[in-house]
């Protein structure tokens, strides 16, 4: 049941705060250099009555907050799923110190005495006292409106925001950043490069496709305790994946996250459903066998898929993994010969939907 509210909570994140600065340890130098970490947001030093001096590279971190990062990083903590898995990816693994709990997908790449910490609700006291040289937080860490890592930073932490990716470009620029940060710029290019290269073959098949099919996809399995099913419209990156390979989001014409009922679902009439729930079983044959779709197009032809739950939760290059899936899925003919450069063995997933791995986060 834990697993299905943290679920579902993800899935009903319309709206994630873009809070949070960033402070470094107190030293007796100041030394602010402009890097060329930047956004277009405005940038905030966060001040408080007793201002700690920084001392590190000036920065703006993907939040729009002005930061200072250490000149060395060698203790890492990482708050969001999505960071965890591109630091392994850059071969920092032995570098994190602890992650949040729904990182813990990825626990056997790291260190065995690293500690776990609730997003939401970290034990700030207990992440001064590990000394990390950066946070890397999301926007999910700050959706209640609150900085809950106010006390890490007013210890001198530098705690770096990385709100909600709404799009590929997005993703790109959090890597960048992350990349940058912790000193991976050349890794971090090549990732990038790879992900931009295999985009563009994508787009270029997807372009050559007329049968445009409809595709629902569910965040959420409704159910008496939960009717709402949970979806999304424009404005999202998995709306970009959807529309990138050819099809079609039937909830396109709605902006961001969005909830509808089951009749609403039912009456769009979707020519496919895809899903990455994870916390019912055999998700796949439990959409399929819901009462009241039987007439529906993706019932009919047995087009109900699941695709990676992390993969496609959790902005990085990874989503690359779930959107071929989904492509492959949907339109197989078209993208049979089409190579994932980023799936590995940890990867696998079970086509018929009966995954047992967490949910993974939204960020």
């Amino acid at each position: 049941m834990k697993k299905k509210a943290l679920s579902l909570v993800l899935a009903s994140a319309f709206a994630l705060s873009l809070l949070t600065g960033c402070g470094n340890k107190a030293k007796d130098t100041d030394t602010k250099e402009q890097t060329t970490i930047t956004t277009e947001a405005d940038t905030e030093v966060q001040t408080s009555t007793q201002p700690i001096k920084q001392e590190g590279t000036e920065a703006t971190d993907r939040a729009g907050n002005t930061i200072y990062l250490p000149e060395k990083i060698d203790k890492i903590v990482s708050m969001s799923p999505a960071t965890t898995r591109f630091l392994i990816d850059l071969g920092l693994g032995s570098k994190i110190i602890a992650i949040d709990t729904n990182s813990a997908d990825y626990i056997d790449k790291l260190s065995s005495d690293v500690k776990q910490f609730d997003m939401m609700a970290p034990d700030n006291e207990a992440l001064v006292q590990l000394d990390p040289d950066i946070i890397f937080t999301s926007g999910m860490s700050n959706s209640g409106g609150e900085d809950v890592y106010q006390p890490a930073r007013d210890a001198g932490i530098c705690v770096a925001d990385i709100p909600s990716s709404a799009s590929f470009e997005d993703i790109v620029k959090d890597l960048e950043f992350i990349g940058t940060a912790v000193g991976e710029k050349d890794k971090t290019a090549k990732i990038i490069d790879e992900f931009n290269s295999k985009l563009d073959e994508i787009k270029k098949i997807g372009e050559t496709i007329t049968d445009k099919k409809k595709v629902l996809f569910e965040l959420s399995i409704p159910s008496a305790e939960y009717p709402s099913l949970y979806t999304f419209g424009s404005g999202t990156y998995l709306d970009e994946m959807i529309t990138t390979i050819g099809a079609e989001n039937v909830t396109g014409d709605q902006n961001s996250w969005v909830s509808i009922s089951e009749e609403e679902a039912i009456a769009m009439n979707p020519d496919v459903i895809i899903t990455n729930v994870t916390y019912v079983d055999n998700v796949t044959d439990v959409i399929k066998s819901a009462a009241g779709w039987e007439n529906v197009t993706a019932i009919q032809n047995d087009a109900v898929y699941f695709i990676d739950s992390n993969s496609s939760n959790q902005p990085n290059q990874h989503v690359l993994d779930a959107m071929i899936q989904m492509a492959k899925q949907i339109y197989p003919d078209e993208y049979k010969s089409l190579k994932d450069p980023f799936a590995s063995a940890t990867d696998a997933i079970s086509s018929s939907g009966d995954a047992t791995a967490s949910t993974g986060d939204a960020e």
